[in-house]
C-alpha cells in the first residue's frame, strides 16, 4: 500500500536556494522527490536497515513509478 503524507516544514533560505538551483538545472526532478530522496537516504543511513526506506530511496532516486 502506497500512502502520501503531506509535510510542510520550513528551511533556511540558503538550503532553498539550492535547491532552487538543483531544479532549475535538473528538469527530470521536482521538489517532492527531492525530499523522497533525501529523507528515505537519511533513514537509510541512520536507521536498523529498514528496507522500505532502501526502496523508497532507489525507487526515488531512477523514478520508478510506484
Amino acid at each position: 500500500m502506497n500512502t502520501t503524507i503531506s509535510i510542510l516544514a520550513e528551511i533556511p533560505e540558503e538550503l532553498h536556494e539550492s535547491l532552487k538551483c538543483f531544479l532549475d538545472t535538473h528538469p527530470a526532478w521536482d521538489q517532492d522527490r527531492v525530499f523522497s530522496a533525501a529523507l528515505s537516504l537519511f533513514l537509510l543511513q541512520n536507521s536498523d536497515g529498514d528496507r522500505r526506506a532502501s526502496r523508497v530511496y532507489l525507487d526515488t532516486l531512477f523514478n520508478y513509478a510506484a
